[in-house]
């Protein structure tokens, strides 16, 4: 296993890294500097899958908040990751071998989990601040897991994670995929849609609560992006975690979702950039 050759610590944070919320009595959320990772189990035992693997160097952060919050020596039964970009699979190396855990994600994403083909360079000229500006300096290239990486069932299930399925949720990457519960509409959204403008530093140091869609300067497939964020719409959610930002619940998730869907052209799409359609 590899990581690609641009990878490294990315010395961006946030003033919410290193907090968790319980979000559910068995969704737990944790910041990693300017991601989210998130904890599905109940802490009365020892049994969790943790989804997505944090940024770059935090696999020692990751590892410690698991054992705080299931016990010492506790390993999860699976990783699920809603994507690949190196700000949800930075730890994921380090986390395999630690935990000899296995892997999943959406079949379209294996190329870059396997060391066959690099993410797009990010897009430094949208707009929206100055962590747009220097995004081509984040990781792109495609790490390699091996057979440690499978792709999760077609028929939407998601191993360990009894009531969850998964959803295709493509734009952002082509196998991105969402989480959700139809039994109280817990909704883990990845970067589908964020809580914050991911591309400003001063909003995401502050993490000042605001309904976005997709990181702009990564996001390849605004079509893509704006289906997804419509099909997530109308699942209806109840509260939602997202890969950035803080979560959304009730009233205030719904509005804003509306929000987006409705206004997307206004509030997600940058005024100009190179993978517009």
């Amino acid at each position: 296993m590899n990581y690609g050759s641009d990878y490294k610590y990315i010395p961006a944070t946030s003033l919410r890294s290193g907090n968790g919320i319980e979000v559910l009595p068995d969704l737990y959320m944790h910041t990693i500097q300017i991601v989210n990772i998130v904890f599905y189990g109940n802490p009365d035992n020892s049994e969790f899958v943790l989804i997505d693997a944090g940024m770059p160097k935090s696999a020692k952060e990751i590892i410690g908040v698991a054992e705080k919050r299931f016990g010492a020596d506790c390993r999860p039964s699976a990783i699920v990751l809603t994507h690949g970009h190196f700000d949800h699979v930075g730890a994921i190396i380090e986390l395999i071998e630690y935990w000899q855990v296995p892997v999943y994600a959406h079949p379209l994403e294996l190329p870059y989990l396997t060391g066959q083909k690099n993410y797009p360079e990010a897009d430094s000229s949208v707009n929206g601040g100055l962590i747009a500006k220097v995004s081509p300096f984040f990781p792109n290239e495609a790490i390699d897991l091996g057979a440690h990486v499978k792709a999760l069932p077609l028929d939407g299930t998601i191993p360990n994670m009894d009531g969850f399925r998964w959803i295709h949720t493509p734009g952002h990457t082509p196998g991105h995929i969402s989480l959700f519960r139809d039994e109280d509409g817990a909704l883990i959204a990845g970067d589908a849609f964020v809580t914050v403008k991911q591309e400003s530093l001063y909003k995401v140091l502050l993490q000042q609560k605001e309904i976005s869609g997709p990181p702009r300067y990564f996001t390849t497939d605004w079509l893509a992006a704006f289906h997804s964020v419509n099909t997530l719409e109308a699942l209806k959610p109840t509260v939602a975690i997202t890969g950035h930002g803080v979560p959304m619940m009730g009233e205030e998730l719904t509005t804003n979702l509306q929000k987006l869907t409705n206004e997307f052209e206004q509030i997600a799409l940058p005024n100009q950039g190179k993978y517009l359609n």
